[in-house]
């Protein structure tokens, strides 16, 4: 259960109620919220296969700016040339879709972000990252090292956790 406290920051970053909220999955170091783990089905049944999803309103500007900085696509021309950084891409997916299996099967192997094949969206990258930690999402983790290295992240990120990856 998650403490109604908690929904209520949430519902406040995101400006609505949030759904399907199974647990806080990563908390800034000031304490917020920033993370969630959501169901697979929504509680109206609609399928939601993203299972980590970003609140935070600094993370998720951060992550929608270094998508219009073009980040996504170099990190697009990197997955389709570097073979073990392909490799380490879609063992994060492969966990990101047994975790949520786990929970309950869409029947779908979609994830979310793009995984395994390509890189669609840096919000489910960096939320996977920052609920799993390093060393799980390659692409999240360099995400995370870029917004760890600006000074409106402090707070939010521990930076000696994304200084590197």
């Amino acid at each position: 259960m998650v403490d109604s406290a908690d929904l209520d920051a949430v519902a406040r970053q995101l400006g609505r109620e949030p759904r399907g909220v199974l647990e806080i999955a990563y908390r800034c170091p000031n304490g917020e919220p920033a993370v969630v783990k959501t169901a697979p089905r929504l509680p109206d049944g609609t399928p939601f296969p993203t299972l980590y999803y970003l609140t935070h309103p600094v993370l998720t500007a951060a992550a929608s700016r270094l998508e219009s900085d073009g980040l996504m696509r170099d990190m697009s021309e990197r997955l389709q040339q570097d073979s073990d950084l392909a490799t380490a891409y879609r063992r994060a997916h492969d966990s990101y879709l047994a975790e949520r299996d786990a929970i309950e099967s869409l029947g779908t192997s979609f994830t979310g972000g793009g995984m395994p094949d390509r890189i669609k969206c840096l919000h489910v990258l960096i939320a996977h990252s920052l609920a799993k930690g390093p060393g799980v999402n390659p692409f999240g983790d360099e995400a995370l090292a870029v917004l760890a290295a600006e000074p409106g992240m402090a707070g939010i990120l521990d930076r000696g956790v994304w200084t590197s990856t």
